[in-house]
């Protein structure tokens, strides 16, 4: 075939593109970098997208767990106010409102060993005080909150989980 019948069996489009310069190899590259992008960078931004609402979420669910703590470290009585120590948290982290658990828990230990045993129940700062002995040893008392709350991100991805569970969790000691 001659460079003239090769051009009519292409058709009235291909004949046109030539005309213009366009035919061939030009502009092949920006096309295949926009399916690219579309197939792989859109999947990935909405990706990145649904993790920062699972990150946010964990960083407020860590931040109740650290309120509560606060708020329990004022005093015995205050560490001992359970329902004051959930309300802290779930004020902290309004957005889950009473969907955030949360489980406070008053412990004594020893001065010289604060993470060893910890002394729970009704005689616990019995227990503590008798077991702390020596000269600078002494029962302390401590509050920890642990946090937990299971969330579905707005946007789901194939691959990944429908729900995420996040926690956060915090130890004070109570001031005297």
């Amino acid at each position: 075939m001659t460079k003239p019948e090769l051009q009519d069996a292409r058709g009235p489009l291909s004949r046109t593109l030539m005309r213009w310069g366009r035919c061939g190899e030009r502009g092949d590259a920006l096309v295949e970098l926009a399916l690219a992008l579309c197939l792989l960078g859109l999947p990935l931004l909405v990706g990145t997208a649904d993790m920062g609402f699972v990150v946010y979420d964990s960083i407020e669910v860590a931040n109740a767990a650290h309120a509560a703590a606060l708020y329990g470290m004022q005093s015995s009585t205050y560490a001992a106010n359970t329902s004051g120590v959930i309300a802290a948290a779930q004020t902290e982290a309004s957005d889950f409102g009473t969907a955030l658990s949360v489980t406070p828990t008053a412990y004594y230990a020893c001065s010289n060993a604060i993470g060893g045993t910890q002394y729970t129940g009704s005689n616990a700062q019995a227990n503590a005080t008798a077991a702390c002995t020596g000269g600078t040893n002494h029962a302390l008392e401590f509050l920890k909150v642990n946090t937990s709350a299971t969330i579905t991100p707005p946007i789901h991805l194939p691959g990944l989980s429908n729900t995420f569970t996040v926690t956060g969790s915090s130890v004070m000691e109570v001031e005297q």
